[in-house]
């Protein structure tokens, strides 16, 4: 038996956000990031639309990006202060992850960080508040997923926290709020929402139900990104669509070692972080030739590159990968990441441990081909020097 979870209402479209309108409840807490929301005057229609539902409002201001573990837990501890009936998040992804977060600790004080770690064992959520997510960057889908990216900065790790309790109970998609995202930002969500949607086309728990949505938020991705980067807001609304969709297709399905690679390099060398949506889009074609050694995946594979007018094969859509990077002026390497910023040397003493961990990362075990840490240790070399796989 398996199973397919998305939000009971997902509003959609130019002004979707006046849907808060209609939440019912007394109080809500609205968890933001830096100060976006606010410049753009979101945030102030978010407040005034749930006053005008009748509830008393509060804010929790500045998730930074890549939400730690601290951040987490002093939300939480305002959300039992207020003890608001409904947890409402508006931002990127970081913002939306480390609310979802909050929820279980605001719920279940005695719970642990660890506990929430192994995937798919969060307690029943819902005893005290309801969720909506209102995404202003069009690419990790959270406002529809089951997951949360949380960073011990302690130990230099991502950890992907994954359980259908944590499905938001409203998602509003409006395209208006993408309209605000700077160019980098916009390349960057797009191949992970990319990346999302391929994933979990070859995912090993891919199904009839979620088959559709990736392969159509593919297509959508390939026709619109590059335009949506150009600063065509025609393109960036179709964006804004295309990654929700994705993001129903892998929060069901799951991902592979994209994700897993990118969760656990993301914050692990002192020269700076790797962003999430760059690495995906830097290992993907690595990741692809990887896999393709799998007859089930490379026929999948191949069956993308068909869909979207390709020749179908599993070369044509790693050139197709490449070149919409270069398109969006994605690096094709880690070595040449931002100018150069993650240190060889410090690399290559890290890749054993890094490795070990991405082997360990909750989206391996979704992946289409099996791969061990010296497998990963090879595949992570690939990715930062951009030599072949052949392996």
């Amino acid at each position: 038996m398996a199973r397919f979870t998305v939000p009971r209402d997902l509003y959609h479209g130019k002004g979707a956000i006046d849907a808060l309108k209609t939440l019912k409840g007394k109080r809500a807490i609205v968890v933001v990031g830096g100060g976006s929301m606010k410049r753009f005057g979101f945030l102030d229609r978010v407040v005034a639309n749930l006053k005008e539902a009748g509830m008393e409002v509060r804010l929790f201001e500045g998730v930074e990006p890549d939400p730690s573990v601290e951040t987490v837990m002093k939300g939480a501890q305002a959300m039992r202060e207020f003890e608001p009936d409904w947890i409402v998040s508006i931002g990127g992804g970081s913002p939306i992850d480390a609310a979802k977060a909050m929820w279980a600790f605001y719920e279940y004080p005695e719970t642990t960080f660890e506990q929430l770690c192994i995937p798919f064992n969060f307690p029943t959520l819902r005893t005290k508040a309801k969720f909506c997510a209102i995404p202003s960057t069009s690419g990790t889908a959270t406002e529809v997923t089951a997951f949360s990216v949380i960073t011990d900065y302690k130990k230099g790790i991502k950890y992907p926290l994954a359980d259908f309790n944590i499905t938001p109970d409203v998602a509003i998609v409006d395209p208006d709020l993408a309209e605000t995202m700077p160019k980098k930002l916009t390349a960057h969500t797009g191949m992970d929402a990319m990346t999302h949607a391929i994933e979990a086309y070859v995912s090993t728990l891919n199904c009839d139900y979620t088959d559709p949505l990736a392969l159509h938020a593919i297509k959508m991705i390939s026709l619109y990104l590059v335009p949506s980067y150009n600063e065509d807001m025609d393109a960036r609304a179709k964006m804004h669509n295309a990654q929700c969709l994705a993001g129903m297709a892998f929060s069901n399905a799951l991902l592979g070692i994209v994700h897993s690679m990118a969760h656990k390099t993301g914050a692990a060398y002192s020269g700076g972080h790797i962003v999430h949506g760059c690495a995906n889009a830097m290992y993907l074609p690595k990741v692809i030739k990887y896999n393709s050694k799998n007859e089930t995946a490379a026929k999948r594979y191949a069956e993308i590159a068909d869909f979207i007018g390709l020749e179908p094969s599993v070369d044509a859509l790693i050139e197709h990968i490449n070149k919409m990077n270069k398109a969006l002026d994605i690096p094709s390497c880690i070595k040449d990441y931002e100018g150069g910023i993650i240190d060889e040397k410090e690399f290559l003493e890290k890749l054993p441990e890094v490795a070990a961990n991405a082997v360990s990362d909750a989206c391996t075990g979704s992946n289409p081909r099996s791969i061990t840490p010296k497998e990963m240790e090879k595949l992570l070399l690939c990715c930062f020097y951009d030599t072949e796989v052949d392996f």
